[in-house]
C-alpha cells in the first residue's frame, strides 16, 4: 500500500492513540503538580466534559462524514488548493500547511468571541469554572461542528498534503489538552516554553471572568499570532491562583450536568445583554 491508501484508514487510530496518551499523562501530571487548587472534585465535572466530547466525535462524524484526512487525500488526487500546485518540498509544504491551518483556527477562534450568536456557543467552552484537561474538551457540538466545516473549507482551499493534515490533527488535540491543563511550570521553563507554544499558564487569561482577560490569547498551538495581532496578554491582573476562571452567569452548581451544558447557548440573561463580547 502507498501513503494515500494507509493515512485514512490508519487515522482514528492514530489520533485516538495520541489522544488518550496526551490525556492519561497530562491528567497524571496536573493531579501531582496542580497551577491551582481546585475548588470543585474531578467527580463533579469530569463526567460531563468528557461526556460531551464523546458526545461530539458521534455528531460531527454522522453529520460529517468526510473528515479532513479524506478530504485531504481527495484533494492531492485531484489537485485541488494551492499547495499542490507550487510543487515544495515535502517538509516546506508540511511546515506551511500547519502554519497556514494554525492561523485558522486562531482567526475562527476572534470570530467566535466577536459576533454575538458564534459566542453563545462557545461560550459554553468558556463555562467551566475550573481550568484542566477537560477544559480543553469541553465545546458545544454545533461549534464543533462550524469548526469542522471551517477547517474542511480551509483544507479544499489550501490542497496540504494529507500527512501534514494528520499532524496538525494530532498537534491540535494535544496542545488542546496541554493548554487547558492545571499543570504547575517552573517559572523559568514556562518564559521560554511560551515563546514556542501556547502553555497553561498563557491560554489560562483567556478563561478569566473579566472580559477584557477573556479577549486576549485566543492561540491553542503557537503564541505568534496573538503578538502580532497584539490580542497578547503576559498574565492576569490577579495572579493564576487570585484570578476567577469561567463566567459570571453559569456559576451554579446545576450548570455541570450535560443537560444545562447543551442548552446553555439557547439561555440568555440581563448580564448577556451588556456583556456582548467586542
Amino acid at each position: 500500500m502507498d501513503r494515500m491508501e494507509i493515512l485514512p484508514a490508519s487515522e482514528m487510530i492514530i489520533r485516538l492513540s495520541c489522544f488518550v496518551g496526551a490525556f492519561a499523562a497530562l491528567a497524571a501530571l496536573e493531579a501531582a503538580f496542580p497551577r491551582r487548587a481546585p475548588r470543585l472534585s474531578r467527580r463533579r465535572r469530569w463526567p460531563s466534559n468528557i461526556g460531551i466530547s464523546a458526545l461530539n466525535q458521534v455528531f460531527v462524524r454522522l453529520v460529517l462524514p468526510a473528515s479532513a484526512i479524506t478530504l485531504a487525500v481527495a484533494a492531492e488526487q485531484n489537485q485541488w488548493g494551492l499547495l499542490g500546485h507550487l510543487a515544495l518540498p515535502t517538509w516546506v509544504e508540511v511546515l506551511a500547511a500547519i502554519f497556514i491551518l494554525d492561523l485558522a483556527i486562531y482567526l475562527q477562534h476572534l470570530l467566535y468571541h466577536a459576533v454575538p450568536v458564534l459566542w453563545r456557543f462557545h461560550r459554553m467552552h468558556h463555562a467551566d469554572v475550573e481550568f484542566d484537561v477537560t477544559t480543553g474538551i469541553r465545546f458545544h457540538p454545533l461549534s464543533v461542528l462550524l469548526s469542522a466545516v471551517i477547517k474542511l473549507g480551509v483544507i479544499f482551499v489550501l490542497g496540504p498534503a494529507p500527512v501534514a493534515v494528520l499532524i496538525f490533527e494530532v498537534l491540535l488535540n494535544a496542545t488542546s489538552l496541554f493548554n487547558h491543563s492545571n499543570l504547575r511550570i517552573p517559572q523559568a521553563g514556562e518564559r521560554i516554553l511560551r515563546l514556542f507554544v501556547v502553555t497553561p499558564d498563557m491560554h489560562r487569561v483567556h478563561h478569566s471572568s473579566d472580559r477584557d482577560e477573556t479577549n486576549r490569547n485566543f492561540g491553542f498551538n503557537f503564541p505568534w499570532w496573538d503578538r502580532l495581532f497584539r490580542t497578547y496578554r503576559a498574565q492576569p491582573g490577579l495572579g493564576h491562583r487570585g484570578m476567577e476562571v469561567g463566567l459570571h452567569q453559569f456559576r451554579e452548581p446545576g450548570e455541570l450536568r450535560l443537560d444545562r451544558m447543551l442548552s446553555q447557548p439557547f439561555r440568555s440573561s440581563a448580564y448577556d445583554l451588556k456583556n456582548q463580547p467586542s
